[in-house]
């Protein structure tokens, strides 16, 4: 739990590092912005947390897991008088768009996020931009294919971690 809300400040200190300091204070400043009533903003913190390079063994994993349970705990529960944006819109278009290292893992993980969104907040006020679909002939992956691609790239059980969000209705956090 962070102790103090978090501005940008706290974040400019790992600026350029995506190491395991990255991760653990862009999940710090996720929490921060989730206790300011900001849950757009916390999931867009989420993401960048998926961007760390982690080899799965680091010790804060166990204090911090990956955020994918974490995003569905967001959704569920951001106020209707908060900001939330359109979650499976911006996984849809962050898959489509990735760029610089681990690329493909990250895509994976956007694809996984896309689909949670989907299955936690439904399709209506929430649907996928069906325009970009047909423009550029997106082929959206299978929730299957996403949990093997997973399994195959991403750390050590997160194949497993993201399946099990397959009953998301039941996702919860302490």
């Amino acid at each position: 739990m962070v102790e103090a809300l978090w501005t940008a400040r706290e974040m400019a200190g790992h600026r350029g590092g995506h190491g395991v300091g990255f991760y653990v204070a862009a999940l710090s400043f996720a929490q921060s912005l989730w206790l300011e009533g900001k849950p757009a903003q916390a999931l867009l913190q989420m993401n960048k947390a998926l961007m760390a390079d982690l080899d799965g063994g680091e010790r804060e994993l166990l204090e911090w897991p990956l955020p994918y349970a974490a995003k569905v705990w967001v959704m569920r529960r951001a106020g209707v008088a908060e900001f939330l944006g359109n979650p499976v819109r911006h996984y849809q278009h962050l898959a489509t768009r990735m760029s610089g290292p681990r690329a493909e893992l990250r895509t994976w993980r956007a694809w996984a996020c896309m689909h949670s969104a989907e299955r936690v907040l439904g399709r209506e006020g929430f649907s996928r931009d069906e325009e970009q679909i047909a423009r550029e002939g997106v082929v959206v992956p299978a929730w299957g294919e996403v949990v093997e691609k997973l399994g195959e790239m991403g750390l050590r059980g997160e194949g497993e971690l993201v399946g099990n969000l397959q009953s998301m209705e039941q996702v919860d956090l302490p």
